[in-house]
């Protein structure tokens, strides 16, 4: 069975009430719809710390670019569009304190919404393609919307 996720702090309370309101554990799971093992732990938690709130969102590594670094690195970004993440990185660890590494720096910048992408190669068209689309372009320059919806509807009956 997978994860609800986190209890709020008022569902955390009703843990801690139910147990000192004398109920056992299987009563307060059956009571409040929790696991047994969710019901011990809150209250374990709340018997050794004397809190009931989660302190989940709080865990983890801070980031090192909040929202002015962020605003920071868009003008970075929009003043050479074709600056690679190593030009990107050294320019922006430039005016500040904490350096950042080039991974940070990709990270931030899917986070902005900006991706990578490489330009696409293509063939250029022949001089022979070039002359027969002038050839039927220029053949086919004065006719209306009329004409190409009788084409189409030739084309649907397969008399083309």
């Amino acid at each position: 069975m997978g994860k609800k996720g986190d209890l709020s702090n008022f569902e955390r309370g009703m843990v801690v009430g139910a147990r000192r309101a004398g109920l056992s554990i299987s009563q307060s799971a059956q009571l409040l719809g929790f696991s047994c093992t969710t019901i011990s732990r809150v209250y374990k938690e709340w018997c050794d710390k004397g809190k009931t709130s989660s302190m989940r969102q709080s865990c983890g590594r801070k980031c090192l670019v909040n929202a002015k670094g962020q605003r920071r690195k868009g003008r970075l970004i929009q003043a050479d569009r074709r600056a690679t993440l190593n030009e990107i990185t050294t320019l922006y660890n430039r005016g500040m304190q904490q350096s950042i590494c080039e991974s940070t720096t990709r990270t931030t910048l899917r986070w902005m919404g900006y991706n990578s992408r490489r330009p696409h190669r293509v063939p250029l068209i022949s001089t022979t393609n070039r002359k027969k689309r002038l050839q039927f372009a220029q053949a086919h320059q004065n006719w209306t919307v009329g004409n190409w919806k009788y084409v189409a509807w030739l084309m649907s009956l397969n008399f083309c």
